[in-house]
């Protein structure tokens, strides 16, 4: 597994835009070396920023957007365009201009369409499986004040399934508190994974991570990319820092 780098910004603004921009170089790789590429998107401010981003990034036009599989590192238990969910926030953002096929975009079903959270993330890794594409090329993953990451929460049950692919979440320590998450194992199926930060209230959690804070203190070590592991934050997100 890959060693962390770390790649500081000087501001939210900056990283989306340098994100959005890594992400159009990995894609356009990615298909010229297999055919396609698979995201796995963030929800959160700063997932919709990198979203919001790319939409505009003056290179978004040279990629073919029918070739990119997207999918999401957890999802709110929630209906189907509810406000709250990160797909139905990626849309809003930009995600629905890019061009992407429909079929291509891997939603995690709600309770308007699915029995239970356990249908739910069930249901989500039979599609993993079936229509994965062997391993991820970036996994995008914000990381929370209290260190999680995806719907990760650190000394949650959750954060240790390593029997499957896709987890349901109960009683989540931040709203909502249903969820589907993939696991850990699961994200670090990916050739690169990017931990994208940013805001003075992550900065503790950062410093953790970086530092290698076990898992019960912050969730980052438990994915590592297969050959490279990003720390993208801001100034902010930073502070902790030294050096």
């Amino acid at each position: 597994m890959s060693t962390p780098v770390l790649v500081r910004h000087p501001d939210a603004r900056t990283l989306a835009a340098v994100t959005a921009g890594r992400l159009v170089t990995t894609v356009l790789d990615a298909i010229a070396e297999r055919g396609r590429a698979d995201l796995s998107l963030t929800g959160g401010s700063m997932g919709g920023a990198v979203v919001e981003a790319l939409a505009h990034h003056p290179q978004r036009e040279i990629v073919d957007w029918t070739r990119v599989h997207v999918w999401w590192g957890d999802e709110r238990y929630l209906p189907a365009g509810d406000p709250d969910r990160n797909d139905t926030q990626a849309d809003a953002a930009g995600l629905t201009t890019l061009g992407l096929l429909p079929e291509h975009v891997h939603r995690a079903a709600g309770p308007d369409v699915s029995a239970s959270a356990e249908a739910s993330a069930a249901a989500y890794e039979q599609t993993l499986r079936s229509d994965g594409g062997g391993e991820w090329d970036v996994v995008l993953l914000g990381v929370g004040p209290d260190g999680h990451v995806a719907s990760l929460f650190p000394g949650h049950p959750a954060q240790q399934s390593s029997d499957t692919l896709a987890v349901a979440v109960h009683d989540s320590p931040k709203p909502p508190p249903t969820r589907v998450s993939l696991t850990a194992g699961c994200l670090s199926r990916s050739r690169e994974v990017w931990f994208v930060v940013a805001g003075e209230d992550k900065a503790g959690a950062v410093a953790k991570g970086v530092a290698g804070a076990p898992a019960e203190e912050v969730s980052t070590g438990l994915v590592r990319g297969l050959g490279r592991t990003l720390w993208l934050v801001d100034a902010a997100a930073a502070r902790d820092l030294s050096g």
